[in-house]
């Protein structure tokens, strides 16, 4: 194997379409065609029928594979490193994203139409949109695996400030460190629009402006018409029903 530059990405296509696996050290399998729904929750092996919630006890269903890893690309140890996964975690993760998405990225317009399947009476081409920008970290508009296991670690495994930060991310739309009214409610707008009109109880269209008023009302504490990042952490961590909804996912993987 020639050797690699240290900063070269793990889904560069040459080791994705090709027939050996980096991080498995397994030949690739070819990918079977699946509905889009299936193949976005057959990255998660948390999501497939039947699994276990731990990835150690339920979701390794052929341990041989995991031990006869002929070689670690560089990669492997920056995303030990970059994220709260193990070694082991990260080949199965790996494993799963690459059968499922051998381009070795996701686009935008795939995601959305991943996103779609879940919410099949609403409209989320807007909030897919804003939560698609959330993934893709390097703003290279596509979501590669390095995006995906980042991000996904995080709200996984990340500390509760990580959490925070990276909600706040997705919040802060044109990143510039704050969060606006006018940002607020293209958000708000964005989740009703997803959540669709025949939801029970049925939203009235004031919801969204009632949302964001609500939102600035506890989260701008000097009433400069922003939301920095400071006060959102400090809002956030004293709120008890925030607090719990930041471990909903503490024991998914």
């Amino acid at each position: 194997m020639k050797s690699r530059s240290q900063d070269q990405s793990l889904s560069d296509s040459r080791e994705l379409d090709r027939s050996y696996d980096p991080l498995t050290g397994n030949p690739a399998s070819k990918p079977k065609k699946k509905t889009i729904k299936q193949r976005f929750l057959k990255l998660l092996p948390c999501c497939r029928s039947g699994s276990s919630p731990s990835i150690n006890q339920g979701s390794v269903t052929d341990e041989s594979e995991l031990t006869t890893v002929r070689y670690r690309p560089q990669g492997l140890d920056r995303l030990i490193e970059q994220t709260n996964f193990s070694k082991k975690e990260l080949q199965i993760l790996y494993r799963g994203f690459k059968n499922e998405c051998p381009s070795g990225a996701v686009s935008e317009e795939t995601f959305k139409n991943i996103y779609s399947q879940f919410f099949p009476q609403g409209d989320i081409n807007m909030y897919a949109h804003f939560l698609f920008e959330a993934f893709d970290t390097h703003n290279s508009g596509a979501v590669s695996f390095e995006d995906f296991v980042v991000s996904l670690s995080i709200i996984l495994r990340g500390s509760i400030t990580e959490k925070l930060n990276w909600a706040f991310n997705l919040y802060d739309l044109n990143k510039d460190g704050c969060i606006t009214r006018e940002e607020m409610t293209d958000i708000m707008h964005s989740i009703y629009d997803m959540m669709g009109k025949y939801t029970y109880p049925c939203m009235k269209d004031c919801a969204p402006k009632d949302h964001v008023d609500s939102f600035f009302q506890k989260m701008d504490r000097n009433n400069d018409g922003v939301v920095t990042i400071d006060e959102f952490l400090e809002t956030c961590q004293k709120d008890e029903n925030i607090m719990q909804s930041m471990h909903m996912f503490d024991n998914v993987l």
